[in-house]
């Protein structure tokens, strides 16, 4: 095996800011007053907020040192499946970072805005020549925000049409916000289960398909990493009954530049910028979640929308069907600029090979670990694999304990326990932006874990041992958090 990446240092702990400073000390001193000093009423201030005192070099090594904390994908591998976590080029980091850009007020005027409002309007074009769409929205502020709007805009369309229909298909290998949002819009989530081969039947889909269904929501590259071979198939079955098909892209980062999305029947279809097209969003944010359609449901799309004039670019609400705003403002537009970068930056061919890269490196990983990590779908797959903990399990050694002990090797785990139809699942993305060498570290450190689970299970059982903080009791923490601090 090659040289682990996971080891000991010095790693200082740091208690909170009111545990530190002392009474009248200060990192900063403010210019002179160049009006009189006057006192507040004492009954309007109240006691004042309770900010701590400190110097400077108290407050520059307490956030310091509370980085040295921090995992992310600037620090090593992220390969959590299903969310894409990878490296994200710092030329678009400086694209959003611009004046121009970062201090514009939404509120300015089209006529101040036509730099951003031509590159929002260039990158909806973008989006829908990569996708194979007609027309898109970039006001969702996120992955779930879009699935919402896809089916506001399915539900509008079908309105329009004087049909009231009550339920939507919802495969097992689906993302797991899809029924919320489809029960948001109205909407009782059929369950349809995949077959042996993780797939979709076409068959069970016309076994539920009726006139009282709007359609399909459906993963694709669906959550076991595996690609919907019948979906066209599926789409003309749900099209045929009047229905839509809505796709959640997700996991585009596969098939960028190699699916056109309408040709194989989607209506609709959310993208995921904050992890396809080169935002960080570890930690919960921030996101866009733009959605691409087709010509017939353009009219739905939500207000304002960027439209072309005589005078240049503007905003317009002149869409009597649209389906309303989303937001205050116009999504995410740091997100937005950050996306616009990247594809500017790869071109076409260089995102068409990133999605097969991403394949490439997925399918590596699934060769080189199927021997001793039990593979539910012994297949081909795209951009993740999906193990599960079926061998370990033998010795008493579960999914959790292994994404914990991955941690002394200097990995972030991947995704465990997810999609819930394997049980055990360990769910791994390296992404395209991994080289062999770390990725052959990975493998390397998998497979010295599976040896582990075989030898000396009771490792397993304590792990992490290196990190900062141990194994934390993650049921108490769910059923009885402390809030306080």
């Amino acid at each position: 095996m090659m040289d682990s990446q996971g080891t000991t240092g010095l790693i200082l702990n740091e208690p909170l800011l009111w545990q530190r400073g002392g009474k009248g000390r200060s990192g900063y001193c403010l210019p002179a007053q160049d009006v009189p000093v006057r006192q507040l009423d004492a009954a309007l201030c109240g006691d004042g907020p309770d900010f701590p005192d400190l110097c400077e070099v108290e407050m520059v090594r307490h956030f310091t040192r509370l980085s040295t904390w921090n995992f992310g994908v600037d620090t090593g591998m992220y390969p959590l499946g299903s969310c894409t976590m990878k490296y994200n080029p710092k030329t678009n980091e400086r694209q959003s970072g611009l004046p121009g850009f970062c201090g514009a007020h939404p509120l300015l005027p089209a006529g101040l805005s036509q730099g951003l409002l031509q590159m929002m309007s260039e990158l909806e074009r973008y989006l829908a020549e990569i996708t194979g769409m007609d027309a898109v929205s970039l006001q969702p502020a996120a992955g779930a925000h879009g699935e919402l709007t896809g089916m506001m805009v399915i539900y509008a369309q079908l309105a329009a049409r004087g049909e009231r229909r009550t339920k939507i298909i919802i495969p097992d290998t689906a993302h797991g916000t899809n029924p919320a949002s489809a029960a948001l819009c109205g909407f009782r989530p059929v369950p349809v289960a995949s077959n042996a081969d993780g797939i979709l039947d076409a068959e069970a889909i016309a076994a539920v398909m009726d006139e009282e269904t709007a359609g399909i929501m459906v993963t694709n590259p669906n959550t076991l990493g595996l690609f919907e071979e019948n979906i066209q198939s599926i789409a003309e079955i749900v099209h045929d009954k009047g229905g839509l098909v809505y796709c959640d892209g997700a996991n585009m980062n596969a098939v960028m530049g190699i699916v056109d999305m309408a040709a194989i029947g989607i209506d609709v279809l959310h993208l995921n910028l904050h992890k396809t097209f080169s935002t960080p969003h570890g930690g919960g944010g921030p996101g866009a979640g733009p959605i691409c359609v087709t010509r017939a449901l353009e009219p739905f799309l939500p207000v304002p929308r960027v439209v072309r004039t005589d005078a240049g670019y503007a905003l317009s609400e002149d869409f009597p069907r649209s389906v309303g705003k989303l937001s205050a403002f116009h999504g995410q537009v740091g997100v937005l600029i950050r996306a616009y970068s990247y594809i500017l930056s790869m071109g076409p061919q260089g995102l068409k090979k990133s999605s097969q890269l991403a394949v490439l490196n997925a399918n590596y990983i699934r060769e080189k670990l199927k021997d001793v990590f039990h593979l539910p779908y012994d297949r081909p797959c795209m951009h993740e694999c999906v193990f599960s903990d079926k061998y370990q399990a033998e010795h008493h050694v579960a999914t959790l304990d292994m994404a914990k002990r991955l941690m002394d090797y200097g990995f972030h785990p991947p995704t465990i326990y997810f999609p819930l139809v394997v049980s055990g699942a360990i769910m791994v993305e390296p992404t395209e932006s991994e080289s062999k060498e770390d990725i052959d570290g990975f493998i390397a450190a998998m497979r010295a874990i599976a040896e582990e689970a075989k030898t000396d299970p009771e490792a397993l059982h304590d792990a992490p041992v290196n990190t900062k903080v141990r194994r934390l009791d993650e049921t108490g923490a769910a059923r009885k958090p402390c809030l306080t601090g």
